[in-house]
Order: C-alpha cells, then structure tokens, then sequence
C-alpha cells in the first residue's frame, strides 16, 4: 500500500481507478454511475491508494442548513485501518456550518456512526432495487414508484 491521499474535486476518480466496491450489493452501481454519482454531488471525498479508489463519501445539500450523506463505502481490503471514519472527518469538515448532516444505515452499523459523532434517529425511506440496474427515471413523481421489468 502506497500512501493514501484523498481528494474532493470533481473529476479526478474515472471509471477504471474503481474495482472491488459495492460488495454485498444485490444491484451494485457501475463504476460510471459512481463516478457519475459523486461528481454531481454537493460534496464529495475520494480515498486513493496511487490510482486505486479505496474508498469514498459524498453528500447532497440544500447549500444552507441541510445536508444528506447517502453513500460511505471503503473496499475491503482497506477496512479496519481508519480510512472510513476520515472520510467522514473530512466530508463533515467540509459541510461546516450545516444545521443537520443526516444519514440512514443499516442497523448494525449505527455503533460505528455513533463512534464519529452521529445521533439516532428515526426514519423511513423508500428503495426501488432494479433503478440502479435499469436506469428508471421518472419524469413525474408518483405515489406508487414504477419498478423495472
């Protein structure tokens, strides 16, 4: 392992700089709509060990008072050495001021969060598992969402 640099400007990380991510997904995002994903975030922080993305966290804002942090992930390999809990320094840093800085996990992750600073929360959320797979994009909002073939 070379040294860890990270890096939060939009295009720097390219679709062949990520391999090995998304373990567990049942419908894993392609490298370029990662990529795509976090350059069109309001925040981002990349993890790169020489060219290799080893982790990575983004956020999406109003700008003012809100912001969301909808993905965190470190490859396996690099797990357990901290690289997880900077991310979240460095994309909390650069958020600032922010009124809420919001995220939703699995529950068995909620001691790790709380170990950076995170409160619990009660929430809800709805998952439509085939849009990452089939790119469905609705161009007007439903009650119901349409779920893919």
């Amino acid at each position: 392992m070379s040294e860890l640099r990270y890096e939060t400007d939009r295009g720097v990380v390219t679709p062949a700089q990520i391999e090995g991510m998304f373990v567990g997904w049942p419908n894993p995002p392609s490298p370029q709509q990662l990529v795509a994903v976090m350059d069109g975030s309001y925040r981002r922080v990349w993890a790169l060990d020489g060219d290799r993305v080893v982790g990575y966290i983004n956020a999406i804002s109003d700008g003012v008072l809100n912001a969301f942090i909808p993905w965190l992930e470190v490859h396996p390999d690099y797990q357990g050495r901290g690289i997880g809990a900077e991310l979240v320094r460095r994309l909390v840093a650069q958020l600032g001021d922010t009124y809420a800085v919001d995220l939703c996990c699995d529950p068995e992750m909620l001691p790790y969060y709380e170990k950076l600073g995170f409160i619990r929360l009660a929430g809800a959320g709805m998952r439509n598992p085939h849009a990452i797979a089939c790119g469905v994009r609705s161009e007007v909002p439903t009650a119901s969402p349409r779920w893919c073939p």
